[in-house]
């Protein structure tokens, strides 16, 4: 094992390639930076070799982990490896058995998560959806960066249960203005400048799209919206590349079953621990 160099990006595009759904985001990555090696200060791409040379297994290690085809076997090795850095992500994502792998190795050393998410259905859509999308979702303008930026914010505080804007909120900000500003953030807002739906292209490649940041204004929900909406997320989603997915947790069954409205399948399991 060691931290990829430019000279492994084509084996690692490769590796991502063989499930362009479960692995958009290192994908998204390398098709923004077209390196292996991250563009994030401190973060590091590991690389996990077999005997030939060939790579079998990677793992983006930066404030998030992500491993990318790893087996057991290989993220123990890489669960290992981040026990022993001092490094304390902030989650990690992705197929469940290698999260759930990296978990149970920090667990032994001592890192104690907040929340373990170890069934979040991994659900996908290759064709338009069998629903009409909702006509009031576009893709966000600039001026509406300050409404938002406060539904981003509740959003991301219903998932994880705390503010964004711990420990400052420039870098939320930054996130929020660069959706907008790349044509990747989704919304409804009314006339009265009032934020209805929201959603995010959260990550993108040639291959997939992956929705999230999801959001239905309290004032609006209980009125059968939500399907409308996502089937006209899904459709613009389709604009970008041919698969649109989403992950989500196996508790939520209203928005499971709004999914699977919008047609919607189950194409695996991802987990998420959170620190």
């Amino acid at each position: 094992m060691r931290p990829l160099g430019p000279q492994d990006t084509a084996a690692l595009a490769q590796l991502a390639g063989r499930d362009p759904v479960a692995n958009v985001f290192v994908a998204s990555q390398l098709a923004a930076g077209g390196t292996a090696v991250p563009p994030s200060s401190g973060t590091v791409m590991l690389g996990y070799f077999e005997d030939d040379g060939a790579l079998a297994a990677a793992c983006w290690v930066g404030a998030n982990v992500i491993p990318v085809q790893a087996t057991a076997l290989h993220a123990q090795t890489f669960g290992r490896w981040l026990a022993t850095s001092a490094r304390k992500p902030a989650s990690i994502f992705g197929p469940a058995e290698a999260v759930l792998t990296i978990f149970a190795e920090l667990e032994a050393a001592g890192v104690k998560p907040v929340d373990v998410r170890a069934n979040q259905p991994l659900l996908v859509m290759a064709s338009d959806p069998i629903l009409p999308g909702h006509p009031g979702l576009v893709r966000t303008r600039g001026e509406y960066f300050d409404a938002i930026l406060p539904a981003a914010a509740a959003m991301f505080e219903e998932e994880v249960g705390y503010s964004p804007f711990v420990g400052g909120e420039e870098h939320y900000r930054r996130r929020v203005a660069g959706l907008i500003d790349q044509g990747h953030s989704l919304s409804h807002v009314n006339d009265a400048g009032e934020v209805v739906f929201k959603a995010d292209l959260g990550a993108i490649s040639a291959e997939a799209s992956q929705i999230q940041g999801v959001w239905l204004n309290p004032d609006y929900r209980g009125h059968g919206l939500s399907a409308g909406y996502m089937a006209a997320v899904v459709r613009l989603a389709l604009r970008h590349a041919p698969l649109t997915s989403l992950y989500v947790n196996d508790y939520n069954l209203r928005a499971r079953a709004t999914y699977q409205r919008v047609g919607f399948r189950q194409v695996g399991t991802f987990a998420t621990v959170l620190y």
